[in-house]
Order: C-alpha cells, then sequence, then structure tokens
C-alpha cells in the first residue's frame, strides 16, 4: 500500500489503481498464482509416478495385477473429471478422519455411520476446528494434490503403457542375448526408450492438467479463478477499500493471458525436452535432427 492511498476521494485514476491493486486481498490473489504453480510443480511428477505404477501394473504378468492396472485406467478414463474431483475430496476426507478415530478415540461405541451422517469424535476431526485457516488451506491443497495424481495418473498409466509397447521387441531380445534378465532390460533399454514415445503424450497430458487446475476452486481452495470473481464483482466496503463495478470480464481476461502465457511456456520447454530424447534416437524425431544437422 502507497502513502498516498490514504485519501481514497482524491486519487485520479491511475493512482486509484495502483492502491486498488496493492491492497491485501489483491496480494491474496497474487499469492494464488503461486498456489497454482506448486501444485503443477507437486502433482506432475506425483502423477507421472502413479501412472508408471498404473502401467507396470496393466503389462504384468500376473492376472490379478494386470486386471487391476488395466481396470483402473478404464475407470478413471471413463469417468467425468469433475465427478471424480468431488468423489474423491469426500472419500479421502472421510477415510482420513476414519483412521484417526480409530486411533484417537478407541473407546468411541457409536458408529461411525449414522444414516447419512459421518460422525466421528472432535478429536479426529482434520483439521481440528481450533486450527488456523491456514492449515485448512494446506488440508484442502494435500487432498487437491492427491486427487490430481489419482485422476491424471491414470491418463499417465495409458500413456506409458502404449509407450512400452512400443519400444521394438527386437530391442528387449537383444538386451537379453547379451546376457541381461528381464529386470535389467526393462531398467537399461525398455524404461530410457519409452520416454520418446511417450512424451507426445504426456506433452498433451501436461496441457490438460495446466487447464485443469481451476479445480482447485471446487475443492475448496482458494485460487485465482475464486480471487478473480471475488475482487472483480462489485463489492462492499467491508470486502474492499475501493469499490468499483463488475470488472469480472477483466480480471478473467488476466487469467486467460496468464494460462496462455504458461502454455507457451510449457511448449518451449517440453520441445527443448523432446529435441533432447530424441538426439541419436531411431525415431522420426531423431532422424529429422540428424538430417537438420547433416544440411
Amino acid at each position: 500500500m502507497f502513502e498516498f492511498c490514504t485519501d481514497h476521494d482524491t486519487l485520479g485514476n491511475l493512482a486509484w489503481m495502483a492502491c486498488s491493486l496493492t491492497t491485501a486481498k489483491h496480494a491474496a490473489l497474487y499469492w494464488s498464482v503461486g498456489t497454482v504453480l506448486v501444485l503443477l510443480a507437486v502433482t506432475a511428477p506425483a502423477a507421472l509416478a502413479v501412472g508408471f505404477g498404473g502401467a507396470m501394473a496393466a503389462r504384468s504378468r500376473i492376472p490379478p495385477v494386470a486386471w487391476l492396472g488395466r481396470g483402473y485406467i478404464a475407470v478413471v478414463r471413463g469417468v467425468p473429471d469433475i465427478a471424480f474431483f468431488l468423489f474423491f475430496v469426500i472419500a479421502l476426507d472421510q477415510l482420513f478422519e476414519y483412521l484417526r478415530h480409530r486411533v484417537k478415540c478407541p473407546d468411541w461405541t457409536a458408529p461411525v455411520r449414522q444414516g447419512s451422517n459421518f460422525i466421528v469424535c472432535p478429536e479426529a476431526k482434520l483439521p481440528l476446528s481450533t486450527a488456523p485457516q491456514v492449515w485448512h488451506e494446506v488440508y484442502g491443497f494435500m487432498l487437491a494434490v492427491i486427487t490430481f495424481a489419482i485422476i491424471f495418473g491414470a491418463f499417465a498409466a495409458n500413456v506409458l503403457y502404449g509407450a512400452m509397447r512400443a519400444v521394438p521387441r527386437a530391442q528387449m531380445e537383444t538386451a537379453e542375448a547379451y546376457g541381461m534378465s528381464q529386470r535389467q532390460a526393462f531398467r537399461r533399454v525398455l524404461v530410457p526408450q519409452m520416454w520418446v514415445y511417450a512424451l507426445p503424450g504426456l506433452s498433451n497430458l501436461w496441457m490438460v492438467l495446466v487447464k485443469a487446475t481451476p479445480l482447485l476452486f471446487l475443492l475448496g481452495v482458494r485460487d485465482i479463478v475464486y480471487w478473480a470473481r471475488e475482487l472483480g464483482g462489485t463489492k462492499t466496503p467491508q470486502f474492499t477499500d475501493y469499490p468499483h463495478g463488475d470488472w469480472r470480464m477483466w480480471y478473467f481476461l488476466a487469467l486467460l493471458v496468464f494460462y496462455l502465457i504458461l502454455t507457451r511456456v510449457s511448449e518451449i520447454g517440453l520441445d527443448r525436452v523432446m529435441r533432447r530424447l530424441t538426439r541419436g534416437q531411431a525415431t522420426s524425431g531423431g532422424e529429422a535432427e540428424r538430417k537438420a544437422l547433416a544440411t
């Protein structure tokens, strides 16, 4: 907040905008941009790890494990994302509270399920009612990360499973002919090779993940969509000292520009990763790079 913001009535247009955009509420908007970036930074590797496990399960030679992996991929991919987002948040919250309930309140005799109500002892609530607001935000963010990882992990598993199958079988046979075990051939040949085939699909999945971050708003996390709606609408003085008309269009336009910039930066980064992975590889990308270097 600037010093000249003390007298609102004497401010010109530019000074009024400078004062309005530096309030504590707008600081929360700027902080929520970091929340989105942290969500992407945490969720992407988590979803990739879940996806790799799902792909491993889907290609397992043990039928129950393969059925589990393929079933996980099919179920999550076949249901709208928003349904899973709303389901997992409730299910995970109740699961965590139930486990805490069993540990902290072993003498509790009443049933947890009472009709349509889910009731646990006060000590088992997450977070506790006396906890600061920041812990409510952290808990909601944690549930969001787990939910994103489960959902997008299924899509990543489908991409990685297809990439594993795209690696020529002759390479695995050659590795085994040189005395490698199946595990060694998988680790040294299949996994390094599959990323070339998986990256196009993973790149698209990353873009979908970026566009899905506004779903944090549905999960109760005060993200940039929440603050854009609140700050852009007509507000009473108790919300902001600088009331204005309905400016939501301009705030959402700023969100559009933010996501376009984030998408463009992602495209540049992914293109560089693809060029690095295809260097020296017997793929169309590697062949194109070889011809470009030869000319």
